[in-house]
């Protein structure tokens, strides 16, 4: 597609609506409530989303030689390689055993990302915030307040009953998957299939700026060893750390590799930005490979890296290129709501915040 088809990014394409700060606000408040709750029961105040990570990770993001002039852009300007700190986990903000299967996430921090930031970010990091499902359940972030007092309210709550809901969820999924063809995004949100977190793809669900234009990217398995692994459901029955312990064991023997793909605007009115439940059609935009993600064989949850990477690294969007600024409402959200709640995990736990500016600062 010429590139004169893509929309052009411009600061006039997000239309923010009456009364977001305040829904932000209240989003704030009812996830620190939420982690209070959790850290009553755990005793130690975790992640209120993502809090049960699968693997600690060092590895490289590889830009691609030969893309397109609309696709070199921003951090992919040039073809060269970055160190990466990656970290996936578990959707909820609480440790929960894995026969409750939600949401799962990837999260990526570049390092030696340099150029203009978004106000508030001065590192040279660029951050990459991912969640399976193409979506988000919610559209903007007074919808997500309203969905989110419904998990506040079930907060700390017993695993029984998360359990079934999960698997009602995930059961009922597959009904509409027979008649629709397509995923709930609600329901996989609750009930997401338990398979492998290395066979998933990870997506932004939301826009962002990609330099001259406005995308959405996503992260797709593409090494033969994680294509062995299969797609289907894992057996999580008696095994509270199944996707962990399967993660861990992988990376132990063999590394991974996930390609980098971003699906340029092309139409504001299909495609919009500011409704991240609408899933961009790909016949209309599909998504093309500008780097990849290379994760070589380690130790995926030593117990140095856990703990720095837990206590003191953030993954969030508000750590950004200007070139890559999240956009919508969603994102305008997860840009207050991530650094919010990171302030008050490490007030609660006493721990120094660390941006690092090199791999070797992560502990091996």
């Amino acid at each position: 597609m010429p590139a004169r088809d893509y929309i052009r990014y411009s600061d006039d394409i997000e239309v923010l609506p009456a009364g977001e700060d305040e829904a932000i606000a209240g989003i704030i408040a009812a996830m620190t409530h939420e982690s209070r709750k959790v850290a009553a029961r755990e005793g130690h105040t975790v992640r209120a989303s993502h809090a049960k990570a699968s693997a600690f990770l060092k590895g490289e993001l590889r830009v691609l030689d030969g893309l397109a002039p609309e696709l070199r852009q921003g951090l992919f300007a040039e073809p060269r390689t970055f160190p990466v700190a990656v970290r996936m986990a578990q959707g909820p903000g609480e440790h929960l055993p894995d026969s409750v299967s939600t949401h799962r996430g990837l999260a990526f921090k570049v390092l030696d990302a340099a150029g203009p930031k978004i106000d508030g970010h001065a590192e040279d990091t660029q951050d990459f915030v991912l969640a399976t499902g193409p979506v988000f359940p919610n559209p903007d972030a007074a919808a997500f307040l309203r969905a989110m007092k419904g998990i506040e309210a079930t907060a700390g709550g017993r695993e029984t009953l998360k359990g079934v809901v999960s698997n009602a969820a995930r059961q009922l999924d597959k009904v509409v998957l027979a008649v629709k063809g397509d995923h709930s995004p609600l329901l996989d949100f609750f009930g997401h299939t338990p398979r492998h977190p290395l066979t998933d793809t990870y997506y932004s669900q939301a826009a962002l700026r990609y330099g001259d234009y406005v995308a959405k990217i996503c992260l797709v398995p593409v090494s033969p060893g994680q294509d062995a692994l299969g797609d289907g459901p894992m057996d999580t029955s008696g095994r509270p750390d199944a996707f962990r312990d399967a993660t861990v064991a992988y990376f132990g023997e063999a590394g991974a590799e996930f390609e980098l793909r971003v699906q340029l605007c092309t139409d504001l009115a299909s495609m919009p930005v500011e409704d991240a439940s609408v899933r961009w059609p790909e016949d209309e935009s599909p998504y093309q490979a500008v780097a990849r993600l290379v994760l070589p064989r380690q130790d995926a949850l030593g117990e140095a890296r856990r703990a720095f990477m837990t206590e003191r690294m953030s993954f969030r969007p508000a750590h950004s290129l200007a070139a890559h600024r999240p956009l919508g409402s969603l994102m305008r959200a997860r840009l207050k709501t991530y650094p919010a709640l990171a302030a008050h995990r490490r007030n609660q736990n006493g721990a120094e915040a660390a941006e690092p500016t090199s791999l070797d600062q992560i502990p091996d």
